[in-house]
């Protein structure tokens, strides 16, 4: 067990080089965003961020999940290629199909927005951003049931630098603004999928198999409205609180959950990445329901320490990288999104019996009743604490969306979990942030110092908790001998 651990926190590893690298970028451009382009128009650039990924999520029709979930069974292990190819080329027309579409409407539905002639380009940009994107999962999904985590973080490094280059040139140069950051995003995603491609085309013949897309398509339907309520889940606040507020709000909001972001994209993302090709390769061999249960207990120890270091330094963070004093109290939101991001981390572990038993209409279910839950508390605190009461409306609604999956999966496929243990890291990173609090009023070299130590004691204080099993202090130890040589 111990063996697949290591491989899955390896892969995670370096599926993180690539996802690490696009919340890396978003921290280098702060300094040029919040010199060059206004508070209200990074709002803007948001809600167009926001409509790219769930537009993206929604139009591949959960297709990456079912070649993988495909990928490994006996009856379409020897049809491989064709599979890849019959999902290829439903999605490359559903590609065209959009962009002729964005051609064709994009003028009218700009005609709502102040300035029609600017957003019918922001909006073709965006039709072929979400184009790229649709395909480019596709083959991503490719490398990581194959465990090409290497090739996978080249491309994904590679398009990433490609966009920090364009962004600085059509920001900082060009100062062509929210126009300019589009074609960035344009160009890099051409570039991965021109890089891709010709590795894909290994993985094909060109054989239309209807039964397997029928069947692809069953598994990926309920997986629509999964990653439809997801996105809006995490991402709909932004809209509700430009209908409630203003774009300024929407600019702050966007901030302080782009810093808190950091622990989804160098976290949960990239071990989401590694743990559903790992699961299934896992599932009904020995040992397998301990290994979902001690990757949860680890995976939310590492979730809640990194998410202290955030919760802590979120307001030095900000300031730091934001050049512009007016997105300084974006800081308020960072230890509420953050909380909520740890829910939904151990939400991916929680919900495997439903993957692993092929329930994913349950996924649906929860993530539509979450987001529902979302949409009214939002309603009700954002018209009286703003970005607050949107934060809070988060915090809620993965707390609620962690709950019901743990229980639902549980029913189809029972996995021991550590409940207690669980309960003890999240009691103690809440005392833990509490006390952080008291430091407000310090210097900021002594309240960064007690800041510090209040995040190496967290594992500390586990110990005198009784946390940690016998085999894990004695792996412990043996890592320290190697690391020191003591």
């Amino acid at each position: 067990m111990l063996n697949r651990i290591k491989s899955t926190i390896k892969h995670s590893i370096v599926y993180g080089i690539g996802t690490v690298t696009t919340k890396l970028i978003g921290f280098i451009l702060l300094p040029l965003y919040t010199k060059h382009i206004t508070v209200s128009e990074y709002g803007i650039l948001g809600v167009l961020e926001i409509t790219i990924l769930i537009l993206s999520q929604v139009l591949i029709f959960g297709q990456p999940n079912a070649y993988m979930r495909f990928y490994e069974e006996d009856q379409y292990r020897d049809n491989r290629k064709s599979t890849l190819f019959t999902l290829f080329i439903t999605l490359f027309i559903i590609a065209i199909l959009l962009n002729v579409f964005g051609q064709l409407f994009s003028g009218r539905i700009a005609s709502f927005f102040s300035n029609p002639k600017e957003y019918t380009i922001y909006i073709k940009l965006c039709f072929a951003i979400i184009s790229l994107r649709i395909l480019n999962t596709l083959f991503l999904a490719v490398l990581r049931i194959k465990e090409k985590s290497a090739l996978y973080a080249f491309a994904s490094v590679l398009r990433i630098l490609i966009i920090l280059g364009l962004n600085i040139y059509f920001v900082a140069f060009a100062k062509i603004g929210i126009r300019g950051i589009l074609y960035a995003y344009v160009i890099g995603n051409g570039v991965m999928l021109f890089v891709l491609f010709p590795r894909m085309l290994i993985e094909m013949i060109p054989k239309f198999a209807p039964s397997t897309l029928k069947a692809a398509f069953i598994f990926g339907f309920p997986l629509i409205f999964t990653s439809l309520a997801g996105m809006l889940l995490n991402m709909g606040d932004r809209y509700l609180l430009k209908i409630l507020t203003n774009y300024n709000e929407v600019g702050l909001y966007n901030l302080g959950y782009k810093v808190a972001g950091v622990l989804n994209v160098l976290l949960i993302q990239s071990f989401s990445l590694a743990l559903l090709p790992m699961a299934y390769k896992m599932y009904g061999k020995k040992g397998d329901k301990r290994y979902y249960s001690k990757m949860q207990t680890y995976f939310v120890f590492i979730l809640l320490w990194a998410g202290l270091v955030l919760a802590l330094f979120g307001k030095e963070l900000i300031k730091l990288l934001a050049l512009n004093p007016d997105y300084w109290t974006a800081y308020q939101v960072v230890p509420y999104i953050i909380l909520a991001y740890v829910f939904s981390g151990a939400k991916y572990i929680a919900g495997l019996g439903l993957y692993l038993k092929r329930k994913t209409k349950y996924i649906a279910y929860t993530t539509i009743g979450a987001t529902i839950l979302n949409i009214g508390l939002n309603f009700l605190l954002i018209p009286q604490y703003r970005m607050i009461g949107a934060a809070i409306a988060t915090v809620i609604s993965f707390i609620a969306l962690y709950a019901a999956t743990y229980f639902i999966s549980n029913h189809f496929y029972k996995i021991p979990y550590e409940n207690i243990k669980l309960l003890k890291m999240l009691i103690l990173s809440i005392i833990i942030f509490s006390l952080s609090i008291l430091t407000g009023q310090l210097h900021i070299v002594s309240r960064i110092l007690l800041k510090f130590l209040l995040v190496v004691s967290f594992p500390f204080i586990l110990y005198s908790m009784k946390f940690y099993e016998p085999i894990e202090l004695e792996r412990i130890k043996q890592g320290w001998h190697k690391l020191t040589g003591l």
